[in-house]
């Protein structure tokens, strides 16, 4: 399995296998709400392959926590994550995000936040633990809201609204 940055050429098997990994109504979702108008943070996003066949692919977006007490925190949004139906359970998924978190950290990103199962995410280190202030724009199973700070910093308990940064890119 080869991993690389997405291409735009890339579009099309992207989206055919977040269709097949997650059914037609995926984009009704909380995090699509989310990314809408978002520009992905195009270094961090990569697909593996096979033999030029498209197994996975992981993207991430930037996202700022508008704080209650004020300010704000600049966070990741990791995903769509998706891997073949297939060749699921062999390993890819965590491939994607070893390597891309590691990239992450390695350019200065700290909090990364992601919409999903704690029994999967919680293999590489994610969490619930700081999440319990945290709002998203439309409704979201609390319990799937996790976090995982990349630079070792505890996460304390954030309260605030979750948007997209549209000024990044």
């Amino acid at each position: 399995m080869t991993l690389r940055p997405t291409r735009p050429s890339d579009h099309a098997a992207i989206e055919a296998l977040l269709d097949r990994a997650f059914g037609l109504d995926r984009t009704s979702k909380a995090a699509y709400r989310l990314r809408e108008g978002v520009q992905p943070v195009a270094e961090l996003c990569c697909i593996a392959e096979e033999n030029s066949v498209l197994k996975g692919t992981i993207s991430y977006w930037p996202m700022i926590i508008d704080l209650d007490t004020g300010g704000a925190v600049d966070v990741l949004l990791l995903g769509p994550i998706a891997v073949e139906p297939a060749i699921s359970g062999q390993g890819v998924g965590i491939q994607l995000m070893e390597e891309t978190l590691e990239k992450a950290r390695q350019q200065g990103h700290d909090l990364v936040i992601l919409v999903g199962d704690l029994d999967y995410y919680g293999r590489i280190g994610f969490s619930r633990d700081g999440t319990a202030g945290l709002r998203l724009p439309g409704p979201v199973d609390q319990d799937r809201l996790l976090v995982k700070s990349l630079q070792g910093n505890e996460v304390n308990d954030l309260t605030g609204l979750i948007r997209g940064n549209r000024h990044d890119g």
